[in-house]
């Protein structure tokens, strides 16, 4: 009887192993911020391993220093916001692929916010986009999609990107910067924004909806080797990403997260998976996430006319190139379409 016991173990064992081994490992480049949800919600709700894929993460501070480990291969699924960088890398050959929507802007979401110090608003100083003449605002890098949007402020205003005075702050800085007085306004995305306004240090003026509609704030990026060399396990991957944006999109009531269970699972995952408390995370709001993860091409193509105005980008990329959506397409094919839960 023991030796049977000893045998059923030991091919329990042999059985875990195989199991183990069968899993694939992917990299995948984080940015620590609510953009990652997808992929923090696929990896907690076991959605990559139903996939047979077991991801090993790194923090990044900005999606630009992603782009030379996806070129070598060192790292296979990265992203973050859109920016110059990443088009005149394309152009140098720098091979990735934009394959997927990981945040951008909608009618009724105000993740993203033109937001003013409130003294300055309190005051009457700064009444209309016109007062945003020769203000610092923050804007967390040069060249990244930010830029764009604070030039559409501008010009609402009647101004131009010059008229306003850039300062390039990492959006946690910009929290103390706003106490300081060290910048008068940011392109300021969540939970940032939120704790400006707990701390009474500033007032979100407009949502860029209002000036700036349908942004593409952050893409999902592949490496060509993974996306090439992997293609099966890239498929995989997308069918995660896009079952746990559904989640997301399920989640969502009027650009905060809701009440259910769903939600506040989510909730619970972010804040692990963010290292932020669960009442901030609910507190926040929302970036708004496609539920079949497709990119915006034409926010895309808005961002690439801007930066090659402002001489940020050299050539002309070729979206056709890199964008690829086969990934998104075969995943959506297979799910299905999305039904938002209400409707189910």
């Amino acid at each position: 009887m023991m030796s049977c016991l000893r045998a059923v173990a030991a091919m329990a064992g042999l059985i875990v192993s195989v199991a183990a081994i069968a899993q694939e490992r992917v990299n995948v480049g984080l940015v620590g911020n609510t953009s990652d949800a997808p992929i923090l919600i696929a990896d907690a709700r076991g959605y990559f391993k139903d996939e047979k894929i077991a991801i090993s993460t790194t923090v990044f501070d900005s999606a630009a220093k992603q782009i030379a480990p996806l070129a070598t291969g060192d790292l296979d699924v990265g992203g973050g916001a859109t920016s110059a960088g990443l088009f005149n890398a394309a152009a140098r050959k720098i091979e990735l692929r934009i394959v997927a929507d990981r945040s951008r802007m909608a009618p009724g979401y105000s993740y993203m916010t033109l937001m003013i110090r409130k003294d300055l608003v309190d005051s009457g100083k700064f009444k209309s986009y016109a007062d945003l003449k020769g203000l610092k605002i923050a804007l967390a890098a040069p060249s990244i999609s930010p830029s764009t949007i604070l030039n559409a402020a501008a010009q609402k205003g009647g101004l131009t990107f010059d008229d306003v005075e850039k300062v390039y702050l990492g959006y946690p800085l910009q929290v103390s910067a706003f106490a300081s007085k060290a910048v008068d306004g940011s392109i300021m995305i969540e939970p940032f924004a939120t704790a400006i306004v707990r701390a009474g240090e500033g007032v979100r003026f407009s949502t860029t909806e209002d000036f700036f509609p349908n942004a593409q704030i952050a893409l999902l990026y592949f490496g060509e080797k993974f996306a090439s060399g992997k293609s099966d396990i890239g498929k995989r991957f997308m069918r995660a990403y896009v079952r746990a944006a559904r989640d997301y999109n399920d989640a969502i009531v009027e650009g905060r997260f809701g009440s259910d269970a769903n939600a506040q699972q989510i909730v619970k995952i972010l804040a692990a998976g963010l290292n932020m408390k669960e009442t901030d995370v609910r507190e926040a709001y929302v970036q708004a996430l496609d539920p079949d993860a497709r990119p915006n091409v034409d926010a895309l193509r808005r961002d690439i006319s801007f930066f090659r105005q402002t001489g940020a980008l050299a050539t002309e990329p070729d979206l056709s190139k890199l964008i690829d959506t086969s990934f998104v397409e075969a995943a959506v094919k297979e799910l299905g379409p999305y039904v938002h839960k209400d409707k189910k």
